[in-house]
């Protein structure tokens, strides 16, 4: 296949690009045009109104402004970014019936903050906190909007709205930045005594399914994405541990002690306070099923702690 992949020089485009190169002719679409191995040109994003871009049978949109856990962000430029740019290559896409498929990554965070019950699926209500996850889920509206609006233009074609949730690789750890500093350290966790669960992609299954996607013909619509096994923040001290060769210190201190201490954090501005507590132990499971049985496969191939083995030791190396 002829794939056009927007953001092609981040982190999950360069992934999609080695996965791919060998069976699919490549071009980009960004901001910096440098040439990379495995594309064959990447072009700037004034060149898809003047119709530079050549015929393709697939579009992977992958660029937006990532989320800023700092919140530094201006909140105009989430809707610049991942809104009006989403607009421009759907209508490019509308506009184009021989393209025949679009993927769109946009992100769990578009459909909630905090996962509603025991895990999060596609037909929960967005609502989401923040100018990312609003950023994204207008961009999810706009697509499915048009999509409504003018069925028999999409008829034959897919287009595929995938959530992931925190993407992970060699070369990028993402979230997970903070919790590999502190363990690296080998400072003691002293929130043990909380057992919550966190769903996670790996770069591997991110590519596979992508890979799955290109090939197979799947109903239009939105789809989560996620390794099949969540990890509890314990779990993931340990497998970091045992990535770096060290050992893990994992302090079972009572909850309620430390909801006292968090508490005494609010009035004393001390560092763990009852927000970061709460981010720090709540659950966010990810169901995958969907995207699982519209692929017409059982299990991802990479198991979540191999693929966050992986990741650490990556970074073991740089």
């Amino acid at each position: 296949m002829k794939i056009l992949i927007t953001g092609i020089h981040g982190f999950v485009g360069s992934n999609l690009v080695n996965a791919l190169k060998d069976d699919h002719q490549i071009y980009g679409l960004d901001i910096i045009a440098p040439e990379k191995e495995g594309v064959i040109k990447t072009f700037p994003w004034e060149d898809l109104e003047n119709n530079k871009i050549p015929e393709v049978d697939a579009i992977i949109h992958l660029a937006g402004k990532a989320h800023d856990t700092k919140n530094k962000s201006a909140a105009d430029i989430y809707f610049k970014v991942n809104t009006d740019l989403t607009k421009r290559i759907f209508d490019y896409f509308t506009n184009k019936p021989d393209i025949k498929k679009f993927i769109f990554f946009s992100s769990v965070k578009a459909a909630v903050d905090k996962v509603p019950g025991d895990i999060l699926t596609e037909d929960v209500a967005p609502s989401p906190v923040g100018p990312y996850g609003e950023s994204k889920v207008k961009a999810e509206e706009y697509i499915l909007g048009n999509m409504k609006a003018k069925p028999e233009a999409y008829s034959n074609r897919d287009a595929i709205i995938l959530r992931p949730c925190m993407i992970h690789g060699p070369g990028n750890k993402g979230n997970l930045n903070l919790l590999y500093g502190f363990v690296k350290k080998g400072l003691p966790w002293p929130l043990g005594a909380f057992e919550n669960k966190r769903s996670f992609t790996s770069i591997g299954n991110l590519t596979f399914i992508i890979s799955e996607l290109l090939g197979k013909r799947v109903e239009s619509g939105i789809y989560n994405m996620a390794d099949d096994q969540a990890l509890s923040t314990n779990q993931l001290i340990d497998t970091m541990c045992k990535a770096m060769g060290k050992r893990a210190h994992i302090w079972k201190i009572s909850r309620g002690m430390i909801n006292f201490g968090a508490k005494a954090g609010d009035i004393l501005h001390l560092p763990l306070n009852s927000f970061r507590l709460d981010k720090l132990t709540e659950n966010y499971v990810v169901s995958n099923a969907k995207l699982k049985k519209a692929l017409e496969i059982e299990t991802m191939p990479i198991e979540a702690t191999d693929g966050l083995t992986s990741t650490i030791k990556s970074f073991s190396v740089h």
